[in-house]
């Protein structure tokens, strides 16, 4: 089954878009967590920029 969704994505225009995992530190427990968005590959650089900030 996951052979063939990840087919499909990349038949389309799956391939124009990225997935983008930015780790954040908690100050008061210091867990991490964990913010996953599919972004277009045009605007990657702008998201990892505004995240880091």
């Amino acid at each position: 089954m996951a052979k063939k969704a990840v087919a499909s994505l990349q038949k389309g225009g799956g391939k124009e878009f990225t997935k983008v995992i930015i780790t954040t530190k908690s100050p008061k427990t210091g867990a991490y967590t964990f913010k996953e968005s599919m972004v277009h590959n045009d605007n990657v650089k702008e998201v990892v920029a505004a995240a880091s900030k």
